[in-house]
């Protein structure tokens, strides 16, 4: 029977990880950064599709500051744990606030992307950041920080 560790059909495999960490590094910051600029800037349509942006000092704001320049962060692999950290509380605290109380299951009530995100900054911030990236360059050996 094929395993996915070990010596079976997939073992192979994992000498891809450290570019699929990247990977998905770079995928996850820069796709939370678009939410970012449609609060903050009015891009991709604004909020609501109207190309709205939030009002800076609101929670909103806070949300779209986080999301851009925190997915900057990410993406460029700055600071990561702690702001991966602060992004995955940032997400759980969406989820809490703004779906949960619409049903009980995230497909229902539309907060499984908040969730999504707040279980891959969760792992970044327990993984950090890879090896392509600042924390890894200034940690001076190319390797996980």
């Amino acid at each position: 029977m094929a395993t996915t560790e070990g010596n079976g059909v997939f073992s192979g495999f994992s000498r891809f990880t450290p570019a699929t960490h990247v990977i998905l590094r770079m995928a996850s910051g820069l796709l939370f950064m678009q939410h970012g600029a449609q609060k903050l800037f009015g891009w991709l349509g604004g909020m609501g599709g109207s190309g709205a942006t939030a009002e800076l000092f609101s929670m909103m704001g806070l949300a779209g500051v986080l999301e851009f320049f925190g997915g900057l962060l990410i993406v460029i692999g700055l600071l990561t744990r702690p702001v991966a950290l602060v992004l995955a509380l940032e997400m759980i605290a969406a989820y809490v606030m703004g779906h949960m109380s619409h049903a009980l299951a995230p497909i229902q009530n539309g907060g499984e992307l908040a969730l999504l995100y707040a279980v891959v900054f969760l792992y970044f911030a327990t993984a950090g950041a890879g090896r392509a990236s600042v924390d890894g360059m200034m940690a001076g050996r190319g390797e996980r920080s």
